[in-house]
């Protein structure tokens, strides 16, 4: 292959991976122009089309596709052996894009992001909020954090915090009017807040175990949000009860402005990971970021 072909087929994989020429351009360091020239001389010289473009996005064809998957993998490692050559700086450095969810990001990743980078300041971090499933090897992305139990089997997981539970909880003012539930089918006559799922679009089913028993509770009620910390000023409120992690109700409980109910249907389950994929080298700021979250209880 001509050599000229290598760098047009790196400008391929930046647009490919971003959907959009202008944003690959802008990480590329060169004007959106040049760049789609660049692409048609490739596509001209292997007298294929790689892209499909219209006025909204772009997108690879099947041929496109075929390159992505057989020859992109080998560009990402040598991309992440490049980024492992920072080991021999003095100084750590480089961005590192963290996807989260929400109660996460808050109670795990910020308080030790806010202790970590004052002692690295050549390293940068983006952190994406979002509750969905992301792929973190197709959105480019070094590292996700999700439960245990969420985490594909062909990426490292390192724990980061203990085993969790969720709670199901209620103001003394909505237990005024409203039963105490004894079982989780109680709930269905209860107005409940929910919470919307982002990966779907559906609303969260309430999940609950006993030995030998696993019942999922679809709850009805006024309010939906995609926030915990709504759903906590809601309950808080009054307005309802919510499904909500333990340690975010912990003070509310402690001053009994909430009330803890169905806690016995409530057991833990394995606590949140930082996870990247298992065929790419971390690099040495990834490294110490997973260092800097390792839970060690």
């Amino acid at each position: 292959m001509p050599r000229e072909n290598l760098s047009d087929l790196l400008a391929f994989f930046a647009v490919a991976r971003e959907k959009n020429f202008t944003r690959a351009a802008a990480k590329l360091g060169v004007s959106q122009s040049a760049l789609s020239h660049t692409i048609k001389g490739l596509e001209e010289r292997l007298g294929l089309r790689l892209l499909t473009r219209t006025t909204r996005s772009v997108a690879p064809t099947a041929a496109g596709e075929r390159l992505l998957t057989n020859i992109g993998p080998h560009v990402e490692e040598i991309e992440s052996e490049l980024a492992a050559l920072g080991a021999l700086r003095d100084k750590p450095a480089g961005t590192l894009r963290i996807t989260t969810a929400e109660h996460a990001a808050k109670t795990i990743l910020w308080p030790r992001l806010a202790k970590f980078l004052p002692r690295y300041p050549d390293i940068k971090v983006e952190v994406v909020v979002d509750a969905g499933l992301t792929d973190i090897v197709a959105e480019r992305f070094d590292a996700g954090i999700r439960f245990g139990e969420q985490v594909a089997k062909d990426m490292i997981a390192v724990r980061i915090a203990p085993d969790m539970r969720m709670a199901v909880v209620g103001s003394p003012d909505y237990f005024k009017t409203h039963p105490l539930p004894k079982k989780p089918q109680d709930l269905t006559e209860h107005c409940c807040i929910n919470l919307r799922l982002p990966t779907y679009g559906g609303l969260y089913a309430w999940e609950f175990e006993k030995p030998r028993r696993k019942i999922n509770v679809r709850v009805d009620g006024q309010l939906v949000f995609n926030s915990l910390g709504l759903i906590l000023e809601a309950a808080l409120a009054g307005l309802g009860l919510a499904y909500l992690p333990e340690d975010l109700v912990a003070e509310p409980l402690a001053k009994k402005r909430l009330k803890h109910v169905l806690s016995d249907w409530c057991p833990p389950f394995s606590g949140y990971h930082l996870y990247y994929p298992s065929r790419r080298q971390a690099s040495p700021a990834l490294a110490l970021l997973v260092e800097a979250l390792r839970y060690r209880g």
